[in-house]
């Protein structure tokens, strides 16, 4: 989140380089990828718009099932993203240890290859999906949160897993769409649950989120699309 700090030359970056834009072009017109930072950061918008069917068969082809076990709990899983509140970009978008990581994860070549860009574009990308995924790496749970810096790639993830529904859970990887959207398509952020609060509201840990932050927040329901639920130790 945080656009409106992203200097021009840092939005020329992005909209040359925007992830899973394909499917975003096909859903919205290939004219609203440029402007959508939050769910999108690695391939070319007017490539996408040009070679749609083949950027959506690969990004298809990347929702594998992965059932690795982990001896980690949700509260682990918690109080690491707990642990990094406060952490913020820089003037440019980046400058965070989660970008960082990502451009040199093997996530990365993959992403890439599947999107197009490079794994530069990373590094001053939105990173809400890439903090989530960076935190499952630390605690040792990422077989189960998943990992990827494109959030409707992420959520395609956790249901080609089984994994996605509507009840927030402790630790549960959950997913908005600020208009409301009904598609996956129209998904713009993510974060992690820190508890189900029974008054319409959840308590929320996320990364890129203020002034491009990571920070606790109290969310509505009614921005958010699903969850999608990690296989912890109970």
């Amino acid at each position: 989140m945080a656009k409106h700090r992203i200097s021009a030359a840092s939005k020329t970056t992005i909209a040359r380089a925007v992830l899973g834009a394909t499917v975003i072009a096909s859903a919205l017109g290939a004219n609203a990828v440029a402007a959508n930072a939050d769910t999108a950061t690695g391939v070319a918008a007017a490539t996408a718009a040009r070679h749609p069917d083949t950027a959506i068969a690969a990004h298809k082809a990347g929702d594998r099932v992965e059932e690795t076990k982990v001896n980690v709990t949700a509260d682990q899983v918690l109080a690491l993203a707990r642990a990094q509140v406060g952490t913020s970009e820089n003037a440019y978008g980046g400058g965070t240890k989660y970008q960082q990581w990502y451009a040199a994860s093997k996530r990365a070549a993959e992403t890439v290859a599947r999107d197009g860009g490079n794994r530069a574009a990373y590094l001053n990308a939105a990173w809400c999906s890439m903090f989530v995924s960076w935190v499952g790496e630390q605690t040792g749970a990422r077989p189960q949160v998943g990992w990827d810096a494109y959030t409707v790639a992420h959520a395609k993830w956790f249901a080609a897993n089984h994994r996605f529904g509507t009840v927030a859970k402790p630790g549960a990887v959950v997913f908005f769409s600020w208009d409301g959207g009904k598609s996956l398509s129209d998904i713009q952020h993510v974060g992690f649950v820190v508890k189900d609060n029974q008054n319409g509201t959840i308590s929320t840990i996320e990364g890129n989120t203020g002034n491009g932050r990571v920070e606790e927040r109290i969310r509505p329901k009614s921005k958010v699309f699903g969850y999608g639920y990690p296989q912890y130790r109970a």
